[in-house]
């Protein structure tokens, strides 16, 4: 619908449109709801504020001013009603508790059991009076006050009929075998004398006798008007009976109600205290954990950091144990060092000798002390070392014969036993000889023979006064 607030209401004032208030209750029913609610803690209660606040909105349907704010006017009622709610509430509570105490002290289910069967009759057989006394003030629970209001008497003069009303029911029952005292069957009275209807039944009742009288003011319209006025007495007669019964009624079932919420609310905060034990442990057991946790990674990591620490040491130490073992050319020799045997007078210390390959004599010969040195068999056959015979690397002086085997012992112990090696500074004959000084402590008797020869290059082994020499046979 796309009508105003005010518009369903002025057509619900002026036709009674059914519709048009439902619509209204649709779009503010949450909003009292909710309002209600958070003032009064409880569902049930919330349900009661909003049925009042749109009953006082059906009432004054038709007088709200032109430029009332509805929501406004919703939300203020709610706030009014509910107070009026929950101070009534908590009297109801103060009354049930006293009640209660009262019933602890003096009667038991049994005095409720033995005097429900006659309790009917022994109030048939009071005075009128004494019988309204009793009926005001234990079953509707009205104060003093309103008893003596309603019986034309005072206080005082109330609370002595009350009482002699009680003295005579209790002799009424002392008669008929139950013993109660006058205090046990007063707390009786108040607590069970009247009882909750079922649930819905006021509705029906209303439901009903509403549409029975409608059909019935059809009928006689005219005869109603001709006595409005004794009507309208009987109706308010009628409505302040149902009302003064209705509010007992109301009150009882809200008792129980409430004693059932109060045994879920106990309920539910037994649970609660459960669970939030349970999380509790679980919170210890995490935090326990969580520290044995961090306590192994501060291990682990500061047994990282030494690690890291003796690592930069290694690293430092392999680096230092590098640069020793490279010598340089200055501080080997003056003459200076190369990567290689190039020209005659070139230094090239053992630590630096490399395969250099066989493509000229000087590359050869490097390539020959280098396989010597390492013992690397496979490179000496490669290059037709006399000595080269077996596949595999090993203790060659057991797999070839006697001859070579000296030879490449004799070999092996002047390279490893030497710091470096030089070309000889002569000429070879024929362009085709290389000598080469051995730096070496130990010197031969006598002349070796051959270690290399092929087309181009015969080396051999000679004594001389600065040590080894490497040269092409004499004559060549």
């Amino acid at each position: 619908m796309s009508d105003t607030d005010l518009e369903l209401l002025a057509r619900y004032a002026r036709h009674r449109a059914e519709d048009a208030f439902a619509e209204v209750v649709r779009r503010h029913v949450d909003l009292v709801y909710s309002a209600a609610r958070r003032q009064v803690r409880a569902p049930e209660l919330a349900e009661e504020v909003a049925q009042a606040v749109f009953a006082d909105l059906a009432g004054q349907a038709g007088r709200l001013p032109p430029r009332t704010v509805l929501a406004a006017w919703l939300y203020q009622v709610t706030r009014r009603t509910a107070i009026d709610v929950v101070r009534r509430e908590a009297s109801r509570r103060l009354r049930e508790r006293v009640a209660h105490e009262l019933h602890a002290m003096n009667a038991t289910a049994e005095d409720c059991t033995h005097i429900e069967p006659l309790l009917d009759e022994a109030m048939h057989a009071l005075d009128e009076t004494d019988r309204a006394a009793v009926l005001l003030r234990y079953f509707e629970n009205k104060p003093l006050r309103e008893v003596g209001l309603a019986l034309g008497t005072s206080d005082d003069a109330a609370q002595k009929r009350v009482s002699r009303a009680v003295e005579r029911l209790r002799e009424f029952f002392a008669k008929h075998g139950v013993t109660v005292g006058a205090s046990g069957l007063v707390v009786v009275l108040s607590a069970n004398a009247v009882q909750a209807a079922p649930v819905g039944l006021a509705l029906t009742i209303s439901t009903t006798v509403l549409a029975g009288a409608t059909l019935t003011t059809t009928a006689t319209a005219t005869a109603t008007k001709a006595i409005a006025m004794t009507t309208l007495q009987k109706t308010l007669i009628a409505t302040t009976l149902v009302a003064a019964v209705g509010t007992g009624v109301y009150e009882a079932r809200q008792a129980a109600v409430w004693r059932q919420r109060a045994v879920e609310l106990h309920d539910q905060a037994g649970e609660q205290i459960q669970q939030a034990q349970r999380e509790r442990d679980d919170a210890v057991r995490q935090l326990a954990a969580r520290q044995s946790d961090r306590e192994r990674l501060g291990q682990a990591t500061a047994e990282l950091l030494k690690l890291r620490g003796e690592m930069g040491l290694l690293r430092q130490q392999n680096s230092a144990l590098a640069k020793s073992q490279t010598v340089p050319a200055a501080a080997s020799d003056p003459a200076g060092m190369s990567p290689g045997f190039g020209t005659l007078g070139d230094y090239l210390p053992t630590a630096n000798l490399s395969d250099a390959g066989n493509a000229t004599g000087e590359a050869l010969l490097q390539t020959l002390l280098w396989a010597v040195w390492h013992g690397d068999v496979k490179r000496l056959e490669s290059i037709g070392a006399p000595f080269g015979g077996q596949s595999e690397p090993g203790d060659v002086v057991g797999e070839i014969a006697s001859r070579e085997a000296a030879v490449f012992q004799m070999l092996r112990g002047i390279v490893t036993n030497s710091a470096g090696f030089r070309l000889a500074a002569k000429p070879m004959p024929g362009g085709k000889g290389l000598a080469v000084r051995v730096d070496a402590t130990p010197r031969p008797e006598s002349k070796a023979d051959a270690l290399y020869k092929n087309a181009n290059f015969t080396f051999y082994l000679e004594p001389r006064d600065a040590g080894w020499e490497f040269a092409s046979p004499p004559g060549e």
